[in-house]
């Protein structure tokens, strides 16, 4: 089976951890997000994946290299620009089998792509959105469906009386090659969502509810929500299998003078130093410093950085070598980039966003 993965926006809202890697490849629970996804897209069939790159298109390629080591063989495809979640399927469009999967690249989920590939070839469909349900349908597109699975109608931004369905796309397609032929030529910028699938309703367009779990991580809030996730066992990951042996705490080659309380992933080469605490639902990286009598939970610490004594980090995201110092506080998801350097005595809360190369003295801020 065939998949094709969007992997080519600039992930504006998770800046800044995407102002200087790929969105793809945002590490999620120590490894890069692409990975998650192509061991589940695996366990379904998946053998073939074609990524579809734009913004930082060469960070995706240098850390993915050919999929070999995830059982997959890969090709890329590159848009000389953006080109929409249509445009990115056309421009790809040489490249794909008779019948394919497509996939947006920033959804963690364990649905069951199988159930959905018998339900789209028992329908006779020319496409199948898969469906997930949601608490507050009032948020998102809804789409409705006949008895018979069939899509009638797509409801963007409905009002409260017209809500009678609490299903969302959730950006997981089998299409057959027959839609892509009827799009416009390759180049054209266009929409799946808003320009292809509404032709297709009475056509062959059919959605499928999914059960299992399913989240888009494009924001700070929601990839610290697929972090924990991922700890707590919600989502299905070869990781969630280890923490749940491991009684909830995996630090392999982590050197802990401190306390990790589980669920925790402390990376390789991390340490934590002595009366600090680590956890719950917390992951650090590798090579990450925790200094004496701080304490980090809530919180993804990326690969390098180093927090100082008696700092606290709570419900936050620091980059890859930033570097907080003494007595610090950083909460209310804020989210610190690659390589800034914050002194001591600082505090940082409510959803507070430092970019790369920022640098802030002893007692800058008080946010």
């Amino acid at each position: 089976m065939q998949a094709l993965i969007l992997a080519g926006g600039e992930g504006t809202r998770l800046r800044p951890l995407t102002s200087t890697m790929p969105k793809p490849v945002v590490p999620l629970a120590n490894r890069p997000h692409l990975e998650l996804m192509i061991e589940w897209l695996r366990s379904h069939g998946v053998d073939e994946v074609i990524l579809s790159c734009g913004f930082l298109a060469e960070g995706v390629r240098r850390v993915l290299g050919d999929g070999r080591h995830l059982g997959v063989a890969f090709r890329y495809v590159e848009e000389p620009a953006p080109l929409g979640t249509g445009g990115a399927l056309r421009f790809a469009g040489e490249l794909l089998a008779e019948q394919f999967l497509m996939l947006n690249g920033d959804i963690l989920s364990d649905i069951d792509l199988t159930a959905q590939l018998a339900q789209h070839e028992q329908t006779g469909a020319s496409a199948t959105i898969a469906l997930v349900a949601v608490d507050d349908p009032s948020a998102y597109g809804l789409v409705r469906r006949k008895a018979d699975h069939s899509v009638s109608e797509f409801l963007e931004k409905p009002s409260p009386d017209e809500i009678d369905t609490n299903l969302i796309n959730a950006g997981a397609y089998i299409l057959e090659r027959s839609v892509v032929e009827e799009m416009p030529p390759a180049g054209t910028n266009i929409s799946i969502e808003r320009d292809v699938f509404p032709r297709l309703v009475g056509r062959g367009l059919f959605g499928y509810a999914a059960a299992g779990y399913w989240i888009d991580i494009g924001t700070p809030e929601r990839y610290l929500q697929g972090t924990f996730d991922i700890l707590e066992g919600n989502v299905q990951t070869p990781l969630g299998s280890r923490l749940e042996q491991s009684r909830g705490v995996v630090a392999d080659g982590a050197r802990i003078d401190g306390r990790a309380v589980a669920p925790a992933l402390i990376g390789e080469g991390s340490e934590v130093g002595a009366s600090a605490t680590v956890g719950g639902r917390t992951v650090l990286g590798r090579n990450v410093i925790v200094g004496p009598g701080s304490h980090i939970e809530d919180s993804v610490i990326l690969d390098g950085a180093r927090i100082g004594s008696s700092t606290r980090v709570r419900a936050s995201i620091v980059g890859p070598a930033a570097s907080i110092g003494d007595h610090c506080l950083v909460e209310g998801r804020s989210v610190v980039g690659e390589g800034v350097i914050v002194g001591n005595d600082n505090v940082l809360s409510a959803g507070a966003r430092l970019f790369p190369g920022v640098k802030l003295g002893d007692g800058a801020i008080k946010f």
